[in-house]
């Protein structure tokens, strides 16, 4: 029952953070919209090897494995954390010869 809910809280929490991104991308169409009409033209500069810089999508497409690999080690680490330590939790089997020492 517990899990049951906890999953249900998780969706309820992920439906409005994705709520929240849908208006605020509603928003922005016509902010662009008008304000692309006030912003000069600015021209075109060429950088030796700006060619090779990667893109904004790329950046965020980069980050965001990096913080997924680093997410699933940390999960790694807390979940051999628990192994280790969970003879020492009460009513295990391995608490008794801990306590015992």
């Amino acid at each position: 029952m517990a899990t049951t809910m906890r999953q249900e809280l998780e969706e309820e929490f992920l439906a409005t953070i994705r709520k929240g991104e849908d208006i605020t991308l509603e928003a922005l169409k016509p902010l662009v919209e008008a304000v692309q009409f006030v912003v000069p033209t600015m021209p075109i500069v060429h950088m030796p090897f700006a060619d090779r810089l990667p893109t904004a999508h790329e950046v965020v497409a980069d980050g965001y494995g990096f913080a997924g690999h680093l997410l699933a080690n940390q999960r790694r680490f807390a979940d051999e954390v628990i192994k280790v330590t969970s003879p020492m939790l009460p009513g295990r089997a391995g608490s008794k010869a801990i306590a015992a020492k």
